[in-house]
């Protein structure tokens, strides 16, 4: 069983795992992947902005990316995201194992049904985010002396700007908590290729309108990183592919 991890800003590697390069080719584009070694060669990971982020967030390959996991076996994937709060009770350096979204991208590609031989492809999104790997990241969160926060709204805005306060005000009143660029499509098209995605997201500044300009948060991020990257890694050591249950396409 392969299992997968995704790191977004901050996270071009696994401390500790040693990997080699690969480059899987799709129908969608080539797309550079890390094969674990030795001990951890049931581990991918995959940089989704680049070990040098040099991919905004609009010009990620998402279609690529998610199919080069398939591709290589992935059923289980934890995504790590850098994000914004527009709510009090996420503060910055907490963790949150998301729950539910808000699309408010445009202009990506954005599903794999695009042809009608590929059928309808209606993919069910009742539970987006792998309801079993969520529970094992919040359990963890004593472990590593870290609040991980039971469930939250992401809002993927397109970037790669900063949303306005506006933006904010009505993100929030649609019931948003969290705001990001890179969830989606990406959450989307794992669910269309039946893979268990779960992801963990950290708050590094509040958005905007919610003080008097963005400020990021350097002092206790670095630590806050790493605890969320071993928290996805030990989420993917003790839980199996057949404890997910894949996403219905109707």
């Amino acid at each position: 069983m392969v299992a997968a991890i995704i790191g977004g800003t901050g996270v071009y590697d696994i401390p500790g795992v040693e990997s080699e390069e690969v480059v899987v080719e799709t129908e969608y584009g080539p797309t550079a992947l890390y094969k674990g070694l030795g001990d951890a060669s049931d581990l991918i990971f995959m940089a989704r902005h680049g070990v040098s982020h040099n991919v905004p967030p609009h010009k990620v390959n998402y279609r690529a990316n998610i199919k080069a996991l398939q591709l290589c076996g992935v059923k289980r994937v934890v995504a790590l995201f850098a994000v914004g709060s527009m709510s009090e009770k996420f503060p910055p350096l907490d963790l949150v194992a998301l729950d539910d979204f808000l699309d408010l991208t445009h202009s990506r590609q954005s599903t794999f049904f695009e042809e009608i031989d590929r059928g309808v492809g209606h993919v069910e999104m009742s539970e987006p985010f792998n309801a079993m790997l969520r529970k094992k990241m919040v359990e963890l969160g004593p472990k590593y002396d870290i609040r991980v926060h039971d469930g939250g709204v992401y809002v993927g805005f397109n970037g790669p700007r900063f949303e306005s306060p506006a933006e904010i005000r009505a993100a929030r009143m649609l019931g948003g908590e969290l705001t990001g660029m890179t969830c989606l499509p990406e959450v989307v098209l794992a669910a269309e290729l039946g893979l268990s995605y779960a992801a963990l997201a950290l708050p590094i500044n509040w958005a905007a309108g919610m003080n008097s300009e963005i400020e990021l948060v350097e002092e206790g991020a670095a630590e806050a990183r790493e605890k969320m990257i071993k928290i996805a890694l030990e989420t993917l050591r003790t839980t199996n592919d057949e404890d997910c249950v894949e996403t219905k396409i109707l």
